[in-house]
């Protein structure tokens, strides 16, 4: 048994004051014991998919393949952009669709937009189809779209809080079983 887990959080926008990476941070802050929560910070990095340029492997790719790699567990979230996902998220996603990352990697989706339905849908069938192991019991909606709240709010709201915690344990429990 593991005694420690790592868990790759990346954020689906670029925005400097995007909620979904402010609830990523918010999630490291609250990680239990045993459980270490890391923001790939470089998507805004990525070259635009082009397949031509996967055997060159871009550094930014490597980076986020590498970052991928040595995760025991993914948690993503992301904005909605016209009813679909982020050009950034999809991006690096289409990156990483011919190896074997995402194969049977325990997923939990966070949204912070609880009418951002489509894109969650999309996103969920895109990690799928990579055979990612996108974990509904891990995967929470906290209501953050027009409520203005800080990294240090939502870690000290006792819902939202508490919510993030109980995720990352069973993102750590669904890890576990693998």
């Amino acid at each position: 048994m593991r005694t420690s887990m790592h868990i790759l959080a990346i954020s689906g926008s670029l925005r400097a004051a995007s909620r979904n990476t402010t609830l990523l941070r918010a999630a490291a802050r609250l990680a239990p014991p045993g459980i270490e929560v890391t923001l790939f910070g470089g998507l805004g990095l990525l070259p635009l998919f082009n397949p031509d340029l996967e055997a060159s492997d871009p550094a930014p790719v490597a980076a986020l393949r590498a970052a991928l790699l040595a995760a025991d567990a993914v948690l993503i979230a992301s904005p909605e952009y016209a009813h679909g996902v982020t050009g950034v998220i999809k991006n690096a996603l289409d990156w990483m669709v011919g190896g074997e990352c995402f194969i049977d990697m325990p997923l939990a989706l966070l949204n912070a937009a609880p009418r951002a339905t489509h894109a969650q849908a999309a996103l969920r069938e895109t990690l799928l189809t990579m055979s990612a192991r996108v974990l509904d019991e891990a995967s929470i909606t906290l209501p953050l779209l027009g409520a203005d709240m800080s990294e240090d709010d939502i870690v000290a709201h006792p819902h939202m809080g508490e919510a993030l915690r109980e995720a990352l344990l069973r993102l750590r429990a669904a890890a576990e079983k693998t």
